[in-house]
């Protein structure tokens, strides 16, 4: 390689079929919808699948299986966050892009894929002495093998994400999730234990590989651009140093849990967590994949820019907050019927999870706010402060155990917000006041949904909790619809639109 490019090859511009002409034609709002409709369906069908799978699995495995994998978590997430660096926020905000930004990305994200692997390798026994779990060596080093696929396929998936092609992504996330749960749950029933789990996440991750390479037909260039390099890495480096620490933070508690409590102590908190992931951290994708190329591409246009995101927020949070306290409400229901009794203990795990996850979108929003106008300084800032916060939680929850500890994750997770909105606000004109008032009829409107089908639960007679948390569901969503029109909450009418808008589509 030689200064800017390799020679052999010149740098082809753009394609304009993949990112040119039908990218421009289509109008803003059109975009937005087709891209939100199919970024739901990418994430909610992958998270039911997964759902699903995971009951599975959950009355096949025990919880300490699960508790071991969580064990591990925090190794491979950080990893993750490593092989990224950042460049694929960089790419996505970049206005212009050309096939050596691109093929710059991709050797690079294979060399610090290729270089974590091995350092994990290295410190498999490190981490298992740690534990005292003398079966993660060989856990570690298989499971890495999926850091090393991830970084063959992250570029491609931000070619997709750029060109607001969610429905590729969305075809390839369902196949995936159908091969590997298929595969996981065969594995499980036939006594592979734990090793179910490694070979189900390492058989999704090649299934997406292939897809992303067989249906994205971009393909790299023998090049290297350090010029292009070094301009997203000024942009991109602190977007990485943010997700490393934000990451760090998220699996720091399978860390803790894993080291001072047991492993099936972190297999109710890991299967706690995966039941809000499904409708907090997939939201929170959907929103947070879908705003961020939308709103980048409107960055100077300060009045659209304050309308879409206004929209944005309070038709998330209202989803956002129905689901979460939703959950809460029917959690003892939900675990009996789905999961068993074995697993009652994660039930108070779970409630107050979701708790913690019911503010992901808002966080997502508001940071997006900070890289759409290129302010990822303040993003690392404001993720080392609120970290800093966390430790004292971390400390006190070693002490006095994990539902403390969560608790704790409550409180820091509105004083996040705080922070979050007052500067993303300072940036487009939206303050904190303003957004909370957008928000709030939301949040009561769910509160009181909430209350109403906990005490529906508790009061109920002793009955089988299949119908239990079906009489919860429906009349939790009965509840939430009369408030909804009769309050005519603004969030409500817009989903409406939105749904509305795209039904007519079809039938047209």
């Amino acid at each position: 390689m030689t200064g800017n490019t390799v020679s052999g090859q010149k740098a082809r511009p753009d394609p304009g079929g993949m990112f040119g002409k039908e990218y421009h034609t289509v109008s803003l709002k059109q975009k937005t919808f087709n891209a939100l409709a199919w970024s739901f369906v990418d994430s909610f069908a992958n998270q039911g699948i997964q759902f699903i799978v995971g009951i599975v699995l959950a009355r096949l495995l025990t919880p300490k299986e699960f508790g071991l994998i969580g064990m591990v978590l925090v190794f491979t997430a950080i990893s993750e966050s490593f092989i990224d660096s950042g460049f694929s926020g960089a790419l996505i905000r970049k206005k212009n892009c050309g096939q050596e930004d691109y093929s710059t990305v991709f050797y690079f994200n294979l060399a610090v894929g290729i270089l974590l692997y091995l350092v994990l390798f290295i410190l498999a026994g490190s981490i298992s002495r740690f534990y005292k779990e003398p079966k993660l060596v060989g856990l570690i080093r298989v499971l890495a093998l999926g850091v090393i696929i991830s970084s063959l396929g992250l570029t491609q998936r931000t070619i997709l994400t750029r060109n607001i092609n969610f429905k590729l992504l969305a075809r390839i996330s369902i196949i995936s999730s159908v091969v590997s749960g298929t595969a996981g749950i065969g594995m499980a029933y036939y006594g592979w234990g734990v090793w179910s789990l490694v070979w189900k996440t390492l058989c999704q991750n090649f299934v997406v590989l292939c897809l992303l390479w067989i249906w994205n037909k971009w393909k790299p260039l023998f090049a290297f651009s350090a010029k292009a390099f070094q301009e997203m890495f000024s942009f991109g480096s602190k977007l990485l140093a943010s997700g490393l620490i934000d990451t760090a933070y998220k699996n720091i508690y399978y860390l803790i849990i894993g080291k001072y409590f047991s492993a099936a102590s972190l297999g109710y908190y890991t299967r706690a967590n995966q039941f809000t992931g499904i409708p907090s951290a997939c939201l929170t994708g959907v929103i947070g994949r879908v705003a961020y190329p939308v709103l980048a591409s409107i960055q100077d246009d300060e009045g659209k820019l304050k309308v879409g995101y206004k929209k944005l927020i309070k038709c998330t949070m209202l989803i956002s907050f129905v689901l979460m306290i939703g959950m809460a409400a029917t959690a003892k229901s939900m675990v009996m019927t789905l999961i068993g009794g074995k697993w009652l203990p994660c039930v108070p795990y779970l409630q107050l999870l979701c708790f913690v996850g019911m503010l992901y979108p808002l966080h997502a929003l508001n940071l997006n706010i900070l890289n759409v106008k290129g302010r990822s300084d303040l993003f690392l800032r404001l993720e080392i402060v609120k970290k800093m916060l966390a430790v004292p939680i971390i400390i006190v929850g070693t002490w006095l155990g994990i539902k403390t500890m969560i608790m704790g994750m409550i409180v820091l997770s509105f004083i996040t917000y705080f922070l979050n909105s007052y500067w993303s606000g300072q940036l487009i004109g939206y303050p904190m006041k303003e957004q909370i008032g957008d928000i709030f009829p939301s949040f009561i409107s769910a509160g009181a949904m909430g209350v109403t089908v906990f005490l529906v639960g508790y009061f109920l007679p002793s009955i089988e909790p299949v119908l239990v948390l079906f009489v919860q569901i429906t009349i939790g969503a009965l509840i939430i619809l009369v408030i909804a029109r009769f309050c005519r909450l603004e969030a409500y009418s817009d989903i409406n639109e939105i749904v509305l808008a795209r039904l007519c589509r079809k039938i047209v």
